[in-house]
């Protein structure tokens, strides 16, 4: 009897599997649907998002920046696009004239926007350790260091001395002599283009960068009258 209610027992589940709906395994998503991890902004965007910010400056027109916002995220990692070299004269700030913000620029700022070891080291540390894939070397017009350059007189301090002395090969090359404002402007230029070379010349690891297409210079010249930041070396690339 016990055997007979076992196999009337195990017919009806038979029966009731049978006709149960099938539920299918969840299907898992393939692999070309992942999110895309977007991919870095290339050197000559980020000149012309730079562009665009002067642009924005010109017209006082800033964008706002959450400040408050900016400088609780950047507690832990900085990742500055690009590095500016740039004079020390106090009309010539690069975050305001490019309209950046926290975190956007890596600023290195001498007189006549040259760079020693320090200088050049600093650079190193933002292309190596931060990820920077511009460089702007960014001169100005009315520079007083290439000014002091030009005149010829002896500086009062070994210090200023070793300023006019680096910018010297400029003047060399534009025969710039006393305080004709032609020879300054043009000297101006001459020192843009001098100090990229020099920073390449004196860092094996940016020529590196600069040779795997992982960092580019860009050399340009504020205008102290208009605002406006003009690129210097289309000609040569």
């Amino acid at each position: 009897m016990k055997l007979i209610l076992f196999s009337y027992a195990a017919f009806l589940l038979n029966i009731l599997l049978a006709s149960s709906p099938q539920v299918a395994a969840p299907r898992q998503a393939p692999d070309n649907h992942a999110t895309a991890v977007p991919s870095a902004p290339s050197a000559q965007q980020i000149w012309a998002d730079l562009m665009e910010g002067n642009r924005r400056f010109v017209a006082s027109a800033p964008k706002f920046h959450d400040l408050a916002g900016l400088r609780n995220g950047l507690t832990k990692a900085q990742h500055p696009k690009a590095i500016v070299l740039a004079c020390s004269d106090s009309r010539v700030a690069p975050e305001l004239l490019f309209d950046q913000s926290l975190g956007d620029l890596f600023v290195i700022r001498t007189a006549g926007n040259i760079a020693d070891a320090i200088g050049v080291g600093s650079i190193e540390y933002a292309v190596e350790h931060l990820g920077s894939s511009v460089l702007v070397v960014l001169g100005h017009t009315k520079c007083g260091a290439v000014t002091a350059a030009c005149s010829g007189e002896k500086m009062p301090s070994a210090n200023l001395e070793a300023i006019v002395d680096k910018i010297g090969p400029a003047v060399a090359k534009t025969g710039c002599s006393g305080k004709s404002d032609e020879f300054i402007e043009a000297t101006i230029k001459q020192n843009v283009h001098q100090s990229g070379k020099d920073v390449l010349a004196s860092s094996e690891l940016l020529r590196h960068f600069v040779e795997e297409g992982k960092l580019t210079v860009f050399e340009a010249e504020y205008q102290l009258d208009t605002g406006e930041v003009i690129r210097l070396d289309r000609d040569r690339h």
